[in-house]
């Protein structure tokens, strides 16, 4: 069993423009997708693709557009579980012209409490003891979202380890420089 964690998962909107993007202007789409997003889930889609299970462990709040989107994937092995938080998922926009130029705008995405860290942690560990069988794997993946502690993969790693599961971790900038 594999267990991805995106702790700052979104909601990847493309829009494709007709022509050049007009700054300043009304600007018309050809098309607009919409699909589940961030690092953790979409780890957690390539396997469940490739016939393996896993679990995309995100937060999510009740009713977030988000929860809907990895249910319409329809990917036999891929299970989904949303851990409550009060914010919503972030939704990142690219904008993609005829020359194949595209423009992205990311959002921050929702900060999350001590309490929510807490349960997104006791999560994450249950998911993970429930299928520990000596070849599970942690896939810590993605950006933080705001206010979280930087160290807080360090901490997941410390977390995981007595549980003998096999950890990855896939992030950038000031958390990965935590983990060194």
């Amino acid at each position: 069993m594999i267990v991805t964690l995106t702790p700052n998962p979104s909601l990847d909107r493309t829009v494709t423009l007709p022509g050049p993007l007009l700054r300043g202007a009304v600007n018309r789409l050809d098309s607009v997708t919409v699909e589940p997003g961030g690092k953790g889930v979409n780890v957690a889609r390539v396997l469940a693709a490739s016939g393996q299970q896993a679990t995309a462990l995100v937060p999510a709040a009740p009713g977030d557009p988000l929860l809907k989107a990895i249910e319409s994937l329809g990917l036999a092995g891929l299970t989904c579980r949303a851990v409550p938080v009060a914010g919503m998922a972030r939704i990142n926009t690219a904008v993609t012209e005829p020359d194949g130029t595209t423009t992205k705008l990311n959002e921050s995405g929702a900060g999350l409490s001590e309490a929510e860290i807490a349960a997104i942690e006791g999560a994450l560990s249950e998911e993970l003891r429930l299928a520990s069988d000596g070849r599970s794997w942690a896939v810590l993946s993605g950006s933080l979202p705001p206010g979280a502690p930087v160290d807080w993969y360090v901490r997941l790693v410390g977390l995981l380890r007595p549980l003998g599961v096999r950890i990855a971790v896939d992030t950038s900038d000031a958390p990965l420089a935590a983990l060194a």
